[in-house]
């Protein structure tokens, strides 16, 4: 069986009951944007969605993004068009054009179909796109941010409600496993297709979902990772507003493009507080008319911020880069932030 659709027969569809629950958070919305890629998590999202919304609630668009990768996804974006014209939902199919990279195929396809979704979601009216991301998908994306040694950002996982190009975008399944939309979709008979890049092992994602039932055995559940997913997420928000508050404390000018602070005064704080402080800063002295910036990569930050502690605490002065900034800590503790030339801020680091 694939690893995609291996399932507990114990699985329950869900009610209305519980759909309504959850859905009960995007009941202000006038339009919602609902992704459905045709397989059985999004159908079951997309049938769920059309009948809580009914003839008063949101009203609702589903999109597929073919990616042309394969000759069979058109069929299936038709397929889709089927159901939805079933089920009352507009719909529409968005391909992803050009020529396909070799490496990094799912990243940079997952980057594509998103900016579709979210062109899709403004010409539509919809603040929100609407995800059939489920408990699996939390529990995979975990276990490869914990094999990547991510921070306890990555470690929170994907978050209930995020931003993707200027758009909202809503998990409402995160806590509800793939075994139950199957379930939905069986009990309901509703096509779904299997995309088999899902089985595909030459993908990490998909070497994570091959290994996640053996974790189940030896206790690691999808039940227990988006456990430690919340409960990641929850120390990570709690330390960030702790470091704004460290970082307001200190003596600090300049303006944007060009600022600087006690770095010295802020090292009297533990270190994580210190390399949060630092990334706030940087944030801080952006400017309006600058391009957005690529997250941090943690590692280089930690590592710039751990030779600007020793280097405070020891009254040296010291100069780094990081993030399209040059760093100058003045041998009295004052760390000075300078957008570089542009020139030599075209290339940035990404997040672990």
């Amino acid at each position: 069986m694939s690893a995609e659709l291996a399932q507990p027969h114990q699985a329950e569809p869900l009610t209305a009951a519980e759909a309504a629950g959850l859905f009960c958070p995007l009941a202000g919305e006038d339009v919602l944007l609902v992704a459905v890629s045709g397989g059985p998590d999004s159908v079951a999202l997309l049938a769920l969605l059309a009948e809580w919304a009914g003839h008063d609630r949101p009203r609702l668009l589903a999109v597929t993004v073919d990616h042309g990768l394969r000759l069979e996804a058109a069929q299936e974006a038709r397929q889709v068009g089927r159901l939805c014209a079933r089920l009352g939902v507009e719909h529409r199919t968005r391909r992803w054009p050009g020529n396909k990279p070799q490496t990094g195929l799912q990243e940079k396809a997952r980057i594509a179909r998103y900016a579709l979704l979210a062109e899709e979601a403004k010409a539509f009216g919809a603040r929100t796109i609407v995800t059939a991301h489920t408990s699996d998908d939390q529990a995979e994306t975990l276990l490869m941010r914990m094999a990547a040694g991510s921070g306890l950002a990555g470690l929170a996982g994907m978050a209930p409600r995020s931003a993707v190009n200027g758009i909202e975008l809503a998990r409402p399944l995160l806590g509800i496993g793939k075994a139950r939309l199957v379930a939905t979709c069986e009990a309901r008979r509703l096509p779904f297709v299997r995309d088999p890049s899902n089985d595909d092992p030459r993908f990490t994602r998909v070497r994570w979902r091959l290994l996640l039932p053996e974790l189940a055995e030896a206790g690691l559940t999808a039940v227990r990772l988006g456990q430690l997913a919340g409960r990641m997420a929850r120390a990570d928000e709690a330390l960030d507003r702790i470091a704004a508050r460290a970082l307001a404390a200190v003596p600090a000018g300049g303006e944007a493009g060009q600022r600087w602070f006690d770095f010295a005064r802020l090292c009297q704080e533990p270190d994580e507080i210190v390399i949060r402080g630092l990334a706030l800063a940087l944030a801080a002295a952006q400017d309006s008319d600058t391009q957005a910036q690529a997250p941090l990569r943690l590692a280089r930050l930690e590592d710039c911020a751990q030779a600007l502690i020793v280097a405070a605490r020891e009254g040296k002065a010291v100069r780094r880069t990081l993030g399209g900034f040059r760093l100058s800590l003045a041998s009295g503790g004052v760390l000075t932030l300078a957008r570089e030339a542009a020139r030599r801020r075209g290339v940035h680091p990404a997040t672990v």
